[in-house]
């Protein structure tokens, strides 16, 4: 089955509403024709005219802007979140308890049970501080509740919460993961509790911000097989519809089983956010490297292949990493756990190897830095003087720390920057609190806007919800302390809804068809509760989507009456 096309969609006209176009010949308009799946007129009532049997819609004054592009979505994962039961109401070990005794009696005996962390999502932060005990209940309390089951309480996945992670498991789910008093983890930031005996209590404690517990010590554990991960993104579409996402880029990189789920669904004709997905490599060193960029990735090179609904281009390499927890994680390929990419770990001198290799083979290189830009930026330019690299619109992630220079020098080679404000600023902020220049090097938005470099923001799934990732950028607030990181790097709502909407489209090749709302452009817009232009920066993560429009067609519809 072909994907969805807004050609099969009746025309719609939204009118009386407050339009942010991001067009510069029109920035403001009040009603907007949408047809075939692209916009067909946009500007004043007058401008607009009817269309013989189409849909009109009064949108009271409401406010409209392109759909949101998340250029660093980590979508596959949201909805996986919903197969595990909650435990976020809990506020004791009997609240877990009762919790595993009611999913014990509707699950046939001997299959798994498996929950979701202690604590209250999206974040997990207070984690087992939030339980009265501060603890898991421990493997014989687990046993009471469950004496048939194996039962699995994962600790946090860092990118949600903060290490340490708990875990908790009973007799059963100990002994069929081979976890006795001789156990051993192989992999670093893990312990095994035990008590006075030596006997493992069933607690495991984590250290590391990815879990690597499950592939280390728990493989009997319940994977997220083919079927689970086509089931989370159905579910996470809608999710992310209903905050106006009508756009995703996974810049990490997606794993062949991530890649096969989207393309499934794009087969299926399923998919209601537009897709750009990047290669995440599971070879083992350079000489397989430079094999697989020859012989396998030719369709991931330039602006690789796809259609306005799904595309695959480039290629993910990591700059460091631990190489036991990579070797250990990929052993469980095509399990990915949480992540959806596959583990790597790659030193200085193998990601310079590396990235000669991708430009020789056309392939665009996207790496997340942190604070390691001015390690990465003289490979950029050793690469470039050999590979021009200004056409090819490589990508640099996750900015933490960035010195004028090394911005200056990607504006040079024209590579494409995303950020993940909430990762950095709120999330994780605590330790640019104490900067010399009050944080105006983290994250440095003004900076890169100023060099010209295209920019565009994204949630990283922390959480998923656009608006909050907008007052971050904004407020640039942490969150413990309330205090503001880089205050001349602050952005206007105006300013960032411009690079959470029609700058991503740069990522895909996309620019001249989707983003700004104007003629010709593609018919993906949010209808917001609120403009985010006229409301005091603090309450911009209180907007709500009221409906989204993704090629002409309504996927998600949730005005007031």
């Amino acid at each position: 089955m072909r994907p969805p096309t807004g050609a099969s969609e009746p025309p719609l006209v939204l009118r009386n509403a407050g339009i942010i176009t991001f067009d510069d010949a029109r920035p403001r308009a009040s009603a907007i024709a949408l047809q075939g799946g692209r916009i067909t007129a946009i500007g004043d009532e007058a401008d607009v005219s009817s269309i013989p049997g189409a849909r009109e819609l009064d949108l009271k004054g409401a406010c409209v802007i392109p759909g949101f592009n998340d250029t660093h979505a980590h979508m596959e994962r949201e909805g996986l979140k919903h197969q595990r039961a909650s435990l976020a109401d809990a506020r004791s070990v009997a609240d877990i308890i009762g919790v595993i005794r009611t999913l014990a009696a509707s699950t046939p005996p001997g299959q798994w049970i498996v929950t979701m962390p202690a604590g209250r999502p999206p974040f997990y932060f207070d984690g087992v501080a939030s339980l009265a005990e501060k603890r898991l209940p421990n493997r014989y309390e687990l046993d009471k509740a469950a004496p048939d089951h194996p039962v699995y309480i994962p600790g946090v996945f860092g990118n949600w919460g903060k290490p340490p992670g708990y875990s908790a498991l009973n007799s059963r789910a100990l002994a069929l993961n081979g976890i006795d008093a001789g156990s051993k983890p192989r992999l670093g930031g893990l312990d095994i509790e035990t008590d006075s005996n030596g006997e493992p209590t069933g607690i495991i404690v984590e250290r590391n911000n990815r879990p690597a517990v499950e592939f280390d010590l728990l493989p009997a554990v319940p994977r997220f097989g083919f079927a689970e991960r086509i089931e989370g993104v159905r579910l996470s579409q809608r999710l992310y519809n209903a905050k106006g996402t009508t756009s995703i880029y996974e810049g990490h990189g997606s794993a062949a089983e991530t890649i096969s789920v989207y393309r499934k669904l794009w087969e299926l004709g399923e998919l209601t956010v537009r897709v750009g997905l990047v290669v995440s490599p599971s070879w083992s060193d350079l000489t397989e490297a430079r094999r697989i960029m020859r012989d396998w990735l030719a369709t991931a090179r330039g602006a690789g292949l796809g259609d306005p609904w799904l595309r695959v281009s480039g290629i993910h390499i990591a700059y460091g990493g631990d190489p036991e927890v990579a070797r250990c994680a990929r052993a469980h390929l095509p399990d990915t756990g949480w992540s959806g990419f596959v583990e790597q770990a790659v030193t200085p001198a193998d990601f310079r190897e590396a990235s000669f290799l991708a430009a020789e083979f056309d392939l665009r290189l996207h790496t997340i830095v942190g604070d390691k830009l001015h390690e990465i930026v003289p490979v950029l330019e050793a690469v470039d003087a050999r590979f021009p690299l200004r056409a090819r619109r490589w990508v640099i992630e996750h900015i933490g720390r960035a010195r004028e220079a090394d911005i200056e020098a990607l504006a040079r080679l024209g590579v494409l920057v995303t950020t993940i404000p909430t990762y950095y600023l709120w999330k994780g902020g605590e330790k640019y609190l104490d900067e010399p220049d009050g944080g105006n090097q983290v994250v440095p938005h003004r900076q890169l806007l100023n060099a010209g470099i295209p920019l565009a923001i994204a949630t990283d799934n922390i959480p998923y919800d656009p608006f909050f990732t907008l007052w971050v950028t904004c407020a640039r607030e942490e969150r413990t302390s309330g205090r503001v990181i880089g205050t001349e790097q602050q952005l206007s709502a105006e300013e960032a809804l411009r690079l959470f909407t029609v700058n991503g489209a740069r990522l895909t090749f996309d620019e001249d068809w989707k983003g700004p709302l104007k003629p010709g452009f593609a018919a993906d817009l949010a209808v917001l509760s609120a403009d985010p232009t006229s409301l005091p920066v603090t309450e911009l993560k209180n907007l709500r989507c009221d409906l989204t429009i993704v090629d002409g067609r309504i996927v998600h519809d949730d005005r007031p009456n």
